[in-house]
């Protein structure tokens, strides 16, 4: 499956569950990492694990499974499907680790054709 629809599937699904200030962001011309980051804040540690939990179980419906996830049980889940990297945070979390900041090279990437 290519990037992008793995995007698209990642950025419906964290919308579907509220997640707030979702944020896809293009790092393939800057990093070897990854080709794209989706962010999004959660407002409870309740949330954090239903939007990580309904991200995952989207992107499996699709017959795409995480290679590696971190932070269960913490206020920042990540789910690494290689070519696209998600990370769920609380609001403290988002505010003091500043992801936006850390790749600001990277490029924005409008998801208003993707959520209505």
């Amino acid at each position: 499956m290519q990037a992008e629809k793995k995007c698209e599937i990642i950025v419906k699904a964290l919308d579907s569950k509220k997640g707030l200030d979702i944020q896809l962001i293009k790092v393939s011309d800057i990093t070897a990492l990854t080709e794209y980051f989706v962010l999004a804040t959660g407002t409870s540690s309740t949330q954090v694990r239903a939007l990580a939990e309904e991200a995952e179980f989207r992107m499996s419906q699709a017959g795409v499974e995480p290679h590696h996830t971190e932070g269960k049980s913490t206020g920042w889940i990540l789910l690494d499907y290689g070519d696209v990297v998600v990370h769920v945070l609380n609001e403290q979390s988002r505010e003091f680790y500043d992801l936006e900041r850390l790749w600001a090279d990277g490029e924005k990437i409008d998801i208003s054709d993707i959520i209505d």
